[in-house]
């Protein structure tokens, strides 16, 4: 039990925070006597625990959720290899110079039912966020832990920070779905959570949602036409001419951020949901336009290229510059 709060009442059993462990639900009250509630949710596994404060029935510090929509002229099928194929491209391109993506582990797992591929990264950003963090923050605060379990159609990412421990966490589920990103709550929030869920459409093809430090017209796809697939460029009315197409999909990726720090909890929360926008629309943007590269290979091609990957990035952070994307540019 948390000190000075008595339990009131607790909820059947459910996922923990970082949803690895079963945990339990909870409302407590303050020993002091104090009118307030909080609703805790606590994992005794890892220790992983949420308390979310109650105010006139609203919960107040919870965590900020958004969910982008990405259609794309692919299958569901297609993208499996090209998402893997452009995640080794986008890794080689984001490390270099001491910063950049160190693989822990890649492995087959199976759990609960559910089998895929389990990853372990560390993300190494130190000269990647802007300078208010980087002089507010000790070194080891800019390294940041992945775990993913890639149990395709759906994967569930869950990136966390071992200095600021249970008050950082970030979790991103993805469904991938062969429609137009019209299913409302593919997720199945419960109500209260979904009335407060941020939808952002992502098209790849709108120039505008593109900064000018990110654009690349080889990474354009109103510009690009696949040899291979005949596909592209993508007009104003791509997305229309998808309705009667077999080659249509949607990524529904839900971004949960939870950041607790005094007086920057929700200017870096909006930070992290503006970057994480941004890197969705800039990866699947790169993934079409790479089609050529990935559409004819298969998933043990892919294997042997995250093996020779894992390897290369180890030699880029410390042999390479500095290189990628940066907080500071957007």
């Amino acid at each position: 039990m948390v000190a000075g709060w008595t339990l009131v009442k607790t909820f059947p059993a459910v996922r923990c925070l970082c949803q690895t462990h079963e945990g339990w639900v909870g409302l407590l009250r303050n020993v002091s006597g104090l009118p307030a509630l909080t609703a805790a949710r606590h994992c005794d596994s890892c220790r992983c625990y949420s308390r979310l404060f109650l105010s006139r029935g609203r919960l107040l510090n919870t965590p900020g959720c958004g969910l982008c929509r990405v259609v794309l002229p692919c299958t569901v099928e297609e993208y499996q290899v090209g998402q893997l194929f452009s995640v080794a491209e986008a890794s080689k391109n984001e490390t270099g110079g001491g910063d950049g993506i160190e693989v822990l582990v890649n492995e087959p797992y199976e759990k609960d039912g559910e089998k895929g591929q389990y990853t372990h990264k560390i993300y190494h950003i130190a000269n990647k966020v802007p300078g208010f963090l980087r002089r507010l923050a000790p070194a080891n605060a800019l390294e940041f832990h992945e775990k993913a379990w890639n149990a395709y159609p759906y994967c569930r990412t869950i990136v966390t920070n071992e200095y600021m421990k249970d008050n950082f966490i970030i979790k991103i589920e993805t469904w991938h779905k062969p429609d137009l990103g019209t299913i409302e709550n593919v997720h199945k929030l419960d109500s209260y959570t979904w009335k407060d869920v941020t939808v952002v459409p992502i098209d790849i093809a709108d120039r505008s949602q593109v900064s000018a430090a990110d654009y690349k017209e080889s990474e354009d796809p109103a510009c690009f036409k696949s040899t291979k697939t005949c596909r592209g460029p993508l007009g104003p009315n791509w997305k229309k001419e998808l309705v009667n197409s077999q080659n249509r999909m949607c990524a529904y990726k839900l971004v949960t951020v939870n950041f607790k720090w005094w007086g920057l909890q929700k200017r870096v929360e909006n930070l992290i949901h503006e970057q994480e926008k941004r890197i969705f629309t800039n990866f699947h943007r790169q993934l079409f336009c790479t089609i050529d590269k990935w559409v004819d290979l298969t998933m043990d091609d892919i294997r042997r290229m995250e093996e020779e990957t894992q390897k290369e990035l180890a030699d880029l952070r410390e042999k390479g510059n500095l290189r990628g994307t940066s907080a500071a540019d957007a």
